[in-house]
């Protein structure tokens, strides 16, 4: 920068700098934006065009259409599933935390429960859910224990020293808020397949059965923005809480 008659001025280098940080800034909303709107509308035209029938595929302001008309439904529904979400979510950071201080302070117990956390980590779900099912009698219970081993590993926390391990503590709780979302919905599946789930799965299988192909769009786009949301929420508290000391959030902020 210099200064010309008490004018302070950018070079050309560093102006040509700041533009192209302000295109990109721009950029980053936009393009997405704008990609998104594209594919909407030839998501409609290719219906238009292909005389698809709704059942099949419907357009996209029919299932603007039926989220409305079945708002009340599908919203209780999506509170079902955000309530097994977060309180598997909470489950998951809790164990989490606990686990990997436990495996941090004391290498024999590390080696002595290691075994139980692989198991846990690679046994499929839906193997496990007839046991659940036979064992407990509670639904709310049931759910939790299928998306809480879904929901999180624990390694990524297994190296939390506070503050320096602070950065991946709030990544992996990021990527955990999806995929206990995720667990949620898989639960809720292997549930709603015995008639026993109100979720926005078993609305999903629901409207799957009765070929309402503008229902389980609307359902599918209800759990999709509230992944969206869920991640962007955490994002947002993984930047208050890094902003003022920690490398990654100092650049975002430049």
């Amino acid at each position: 920068m210099t200064v010309i008659d008490g004018t302070l001025t950018l070079d050309p280098e560093e102006a040509r700098r700041v533009r192209q940080e302000r295109f990109e800034r721009i950029g980053r909303w936009v393009l997405p934006l704008a990609i998104m709107i594209l594919a909407i509308w030839l998501w409609d035209r290719i219906c238009v065009w292909n005389e698809i029938p709704q059942y099949i595929l419907p357009r996209p302001g029919v299932v603007l259409q039926t989220l409305y008309n079945d708002a009340g439904l599908l919203f209780s529904s999506l509170l079902v599933t955000l309530r097994i979400t977060f309180l598997s979510l909470a489950l998951a950071v809790i164990g989490g935390v606990g686990l990997s201080v436990l495996f941090a302070q004391s290498k024999w117990v590390e080696m002595s429960f290691f075994p139980f956390a692989i198991v846990l980590q690679v046994t499929p779900i839906v193997a496990i859910f007839p046991l659940i099912n036979i064992y407990v009698n509670n639904q709310t219970t049931k759910l939790l224990l299928c998306a809480w081993n879904g929901a999180t590993r624990w390694q990524q926390l297994r190296y939390l020293r506070l503050p320096a391990a602070m950065p991946y503590f709030l990544g992996g709780l990021k990527i955990a808020g999806g995929l206990s979302l995720i667990g949620a919905v898989v639960a809720e599946f292997v549930a709603g397949a015995t008639g026993q789930s109100s979720g926005l799965a078993s609305r999903i299988i629901e409207a799957g059965y009765r070929l309402n192909a503008p229902r389980l769009f609307a359902a599918l786009f209800l759990i999709s923005l509230t992944g969206i949301l869920i991640f962007l929420v955490l994002s947002l508290i993984s930047h208050l809480i890094l902003r003022r000391w920690h490398e990654s959030a100092l650049k975002q902020e430049r």
